[in-house]
């Protein structure tokens, strides 16, 4: 894909440059999208701020390639806690869009009306009907479509085999994708371009209606004076610093970084960067006595739905060999063994509904997090990894890794039942957050929320948050298409000012 007229690289910008525009919108990901799309086909003059770089060709082969390229901090970002937990991110053009596994939920109601009971002023803000409605605008602009079974690879149909004969709800996962030929790559980027990605649909809109984007420029700090946002200061790659003049400013830069630009700016107001929520993930490796190839088909086509009241949905997982192989116990020559049988083996993951928190500070204009797994969260991480061992067995694995520490690998079927004795520490299982919430909540008492039902900062007018940091939960599912039907909620917000 080239990138379309209207894109700066930030690193060929080796001078000072001032902008003037309506809005500046800080990131590109589903949230910085929408608001800008929305924005600029309503006649605003838009400036899109990005870190990333815009990544037009093809992604690496290798796995850890793109997580070099892709990835912030090249997969390496950390929540410091008891255990350190990885934190994954995109950075690029389109945030962490182009490297997810294009697994697309609706807002569940039920999560909507415990927003809603906690803080009623919210129903006027986010009401059901229209969330509904702007939700179906953006699933029909993402194509979203349940997994075709053409491309669903062994994988998929193997949970739907395991979750079938254990009795639990399950269903193709719904994925915004448009000729998906089943490359199994989501997780690096799709080689193909079949995955609607937020670069791809709504930047792309954006530029098409006149915003101008620039890549790889850091934001640094909100401008802002007697309470009035008055634009951005930022810094591009190739040296030069950028400075954008907007009497509105729009934060979509993920509930990490918008919380540390906030702070950095020397807007401390209310639990800014406090309540971080997330989804960690654990997983089981299993081996099956016919060869699965999980590195093929839809890289994440099926899910379980049954235990979700439980805070757990489980989710087939697609990634390279080498990913998986370090997925495998043992060493010396049992590791060689297994290594040279990876065609059999695969690994299923399941999402927690975590009941942790976390913070997010900034320290030199970078984000710090930290964040500690909820006792709950640990019996929930304990309980996810039985249930994928006994839908690996439903399906018909011989074996399975169940990546616990104090735990014997590979367990056999008849020594499932030693899992229930596994520690309930957090540091005996491997855990990784994605999906992050709540650190500049909105709400109606300016003392427990940063920004108001009208997504705009309590202190700051013309100062706007619309990506998850704003959410008052977690959610228990995937939340990239709720977070786009609260940005364009968001963006109608801003026009109505």
């Amino acid at each position: 894909m080239i990138a379309p007229a209207g894109h700066l690289d930030g690193g060929t910008v080796g001078q000072p440059l001032r902008i003037s525009a309506d809005v500046a919108v800080v990131g590109s990901g589903p949230a910085g999208a929408v608001v800008a799309a929305r924005l600029a086909a309503a006649g605003a003059r838009v400036v899109i701020l990005e870190a990333g770089p815009w990544l037009t060709d093809p992604p690496p082969l290798s796995a850890f390639g793109a997580m070099a390229e892709r990835y912030v901090g090249m997969g390496a970002q950390v929540a410091w806690g008891r255990p350190p937990v990885p934190v994954v991110q995109g950075r690029m053009v389109g945030g962490s869009s182009p490297i997810n596994g294009a697994i697309c939920w609706r807002l569940p109601q039920d999560v909507h009306a415990a927003w809603l009971a906690r803080d009623p002023a919210l129903a006027e803000a986010l009401p059901w009907g229209e969330l509904e409605r702007l939700t179906d605008e953006v699933e029909a602009r993402l194509n979203v479509q349940s997994t075709d079974p053409a491309v669903a690879g062994a994988k998929n149909r193997l949970m739907a085999r395991g979750a079938d004969a254990l009795g639990l709800a399950h269903r193709p996962i719904r994925r915004n994708v448009r000729g998906c030929v089943g490359s199994g790559r989501c997780l690096q980027g799709c080689p193909s371009g079949a995955k609607q990605s937020v670069d791809r649909t709504y930047v792309a809109d954006a530029l098409v209606a006149g915003a101008q984007l620039i890549s790889r420029c850091a934001a640094r700090r909100v401008l802002w004076a007697k309470g009035r946002a008055g634009g951005v200061a930022a810094q591009a790659e190739g040296g030069g610093a950028v400075t954008v003049d907007a009497p509105t400013v729009v934060v979509a830069a993920s509930a990490i970084h918008t919380p540390a630009l906030l702070l950095a700016s020397g807007l401390r107001h209310g639990p800014v960067g406090r309540h971080l929520q997330g989804h960690p993930g654990v997983s089981v490796a299993g081996r099956f006595r016919e060869p699965v190839r999980m590195w093929e088909g839809a890289t994440q086509g099926h899910e379980v739905t049954g235990l979700r009241d439980q805070g757990l949905k489980f989710e087939t997982l697609g990634f390279g060999p080498a990913i998986l192989a370090s997925r495998l116990d043992g060493y010396g020559d049992a590791l060689a063994e297994q290594v040279a049988d990876l065609d059999h083996w695969l690994d299923w993951g399941v999402a927690v509904r975590a009941r942790g928190e976390g913070r997010v500070r900034s320290w030199r204009g970078r984000p710090v997090i930290t964040w500690q797994a909820h006792p709950e969260d640990v019996r929930r991480y304990r309980q996810g990894v039985k249930v994928l061992a006994e839908l690996m067995f439903a399906a018909g694995a011989q074996a399975v890794s169940p990546g616990v520490t104090g735990l014997p690998s590979p367990l056999t079927r008849d020594q499932v039942g030693l899992i229930d004795g596994a520690p309930l520490k957090a540091s005996a299982y491997k855990a990784a957050i994605t999906h992050l919430f709540g650190t500049c909540r909105m709400g109606s008492d300016p003392t427990a929320s940063v920004v108001g039902p009208d997504f705009q900062h309590h202190r700051v007018a013309g100062l706007y948050v619309a990506d998850s940091s704003v959410f008052p939960s977690n959610l228990g599912v995937n939340p990239q298409i709720p977070i786009m039907a609260l940005a364009a909620r968001c963006a109608d917000r801003v026009l109505a000012a």
